[in-house]
């Protein structure tokens, strides 16, 4: 779903204290209740529904980036960069991935591959096994 971005919610201290949440620890990918836990230690008496219409708002103005990946809770990320992410397999853990799809094929082939359609995004989802579970060995 491609952001809304003419559509700017209001600064309020919530929205503000959930992007600092999310954009000051950028290669985080929190959920709806690490975000919930981690605002709460500076406003007290903010309830999850306010943190969870807040980041839906802040997602769809195009502000963060929903996660959404097989058999994951949802998760947000406040790099709007472009880029991709890893899943680890055996922890669940997601980390971001840096590569250039489109540098690899000249303009000609990339238009070539896909037709009839105007592309408003992608999802590339990596899976693999993190480096922490292959040295632990966890199954």
């Amino acid at each position: 779903m491609r952001p809304d971005t003419r559509y700017q919610p209001r600064v309020t201290r919530q929205r503000r204290e959930i992007l600092v949440c999310l954009q000051g620890q950028i290669g985080r990918h929190k959920t709806a209740d690490e975000v919930y836990d981690e605002v709460r230690k500076v406003i007290p008496n903010i309830s999850l529904g306010t943190v969870y219409r807040n980041l839906e708002m802040l997602s769809t103005a195009g502000e963060i980036r929903r996660i959404e990946l097989a058999g994951m809770q949802r998760r947000y990320d406040g790099n709007m960069a472009p880029h991709d992410h890893i899943r680890c397999e055996r922890c669940g853990r997601i980390d971001d991935v840096q590569w250039r799809i489109a540098e690899c094929a000249c303009r000609a082939e990339r238009d070539s591959i896909v037709t009839d359609y105007e592309i408003t995004g992608r999802r590339i989802e990596f899976t693999g096994v993190c480096a922490r579970c292959v040295r632990s060995g966890s199954e």
